[in-house]
């Protein structure tokens, strides 16, 4: 605490990412792509690294628009670009969800970010509970209220139970709430489900959030956006351009360019990795673990006889880390990062050392 600080900085809890280790560990804990991104992309940033870094990035960042327009099939001026979702993310929480003190609607357990954010913007929330099996309960969503929601928000396929929501059940949500924006973060909905951008011409009221950190592998440089109707976006770009207005180094640009440009490497490496995660699904399985189903490039698995404090702990002292929540109703679970085929074959060794110690 510091005398200096603003006011609302002491009430603060900031959002805790995943640990980043100094040591050598298998690291299967925040969901990194388990491959390199595509060769293209250090083409590209080598090709702008040169004496024109001086200049400003590009203001319009007019080549990824048109890439990430192409890619999804909608005009330029629906397409909200973001120093990774997370900025984006903010930028809708500021652009969209204060409205006169109506409640934004997300699930208990979803990205943690978004309480953050709440407690940030001051954007007052209804945290509804998923249903026993950790699905979205459409009716939660969609039955009358006495004050409309200012927004509704959720992942999808959610984080971090992997458990994705059909479209024609977003579409329900969205109709119910026409004048209210219904924002879903699709950051893992390249590893298995379908996108909610095919609803955005009937449902001028969805905005859909993307990252390339996930499966273009592209972590290291912070790219994220949103489509959307172009209405909401001329709102969020106004927002962005009185915070900043170069939030993507030209560095960034590039290598996002590429990447999205390169079809093939982005569907051979996401397909590996759903093939790795159907795999790892049935070992753990073999193992003992309750496995939710899910369509990201990690699973949420639990183990009936053994708490998942120590099966964290064990895996750590055996150089292999995982997430764990000490969150109520999933404090049994580990959210494990989809590795390689080797790198599932080594957690899986590590664990039936563990569970028959």
């Amino acid at each position: 605490m510091s005398r200096f600080w603003s006011d609302h900085i002491h009430e603060l809890v900031p959002y805790v990412p995943g640990e980043q280790p100094k040591q050598q560990l298998l690291k299967l804990n925040t969901n990194e792509h388990a491959y390199g991104p595509s060769p293209r992309v250090f083409a590209a940033i080598a090709a702008k690294n040169n004496d024109d870094l001086r200049l400003y990035p590009p203001y319009e960042a007019s080549a990824l628009l048109s890439a990430i327009a192409k890619k999804h099939n909608v005009a330029t001026d629906q397409v909200f670009l973001g120093n990774g979702s997370d900025e984006v993310l903010a930028h809708v929480f500021n652009t969209l969800f204060l409205r006169a003190g109506r409640p934004l609607l997300l699930p208990d357990i979803t990205y943690s970010f978004y309480k953050t954010y709440c407690a940030f913007f001051k954007v007052p929330a209804e945290v509804i509970p998923l249903a026993e099996d950790f699905t979205i309960r459409v009716e939660d969503y969609t039955r009358e209220r006495e004050v409309a929601p200012a927004a509704i928000i959720f992942a999808n396929p959610n984080a971090p139970t992997g458990i994705a929501l059909a479209l024609d059940d977003i579409a329900h949500i969205a109709q119910a709430n026409p004048d209210s924006a219904v924002v879903v973060d699709e950051a893992y909905v390249d590893f298995g489900a379908d996108s909610a951008v095919a609803l955005i011409a009937q449902y001028p009221n969805i905005v859909v959030i993307h990252t390339l950190s996930k499966s273009y592998a592209l972590a290291g440089l912070r790219v994220g956006y949103a489509v959307a109707s172009a209405e909401i976006v001329a709102g969020l770009q106004r927002v962005k351009d009185s915070f900043n207005s170069y939030p993507l180094d030209t560095l960034a640009q590039a290598g996002a360019v590429a990447a999205i440009e390169d079809q093939a490497y982005f569907d051979e490496k996401r397909f590996a990795i759903m093939q790795s995660r159907d795999k790892l699904t049935k070992d753990l399985q073999q193992l003992g673990f309750e496995v939710l189903p899910s369509k990201t490039n990690f699973v949420f698995a639990r183990h009936a006889d053994h708490e998942a404090q120590q099966l964290h702990q064990g895996l750590r002292d055996r150089h292999i880390l995982v997430r764990h929540f000490q969150q109520p109703r999933i404090e049994q679970f580990l959210r494990i990062t989809v590795g390689t085929p080797e790198q599932c074959a080594k957690l899986i060794a590590a664990l039936r050392e563990i569970l028959n110690a």
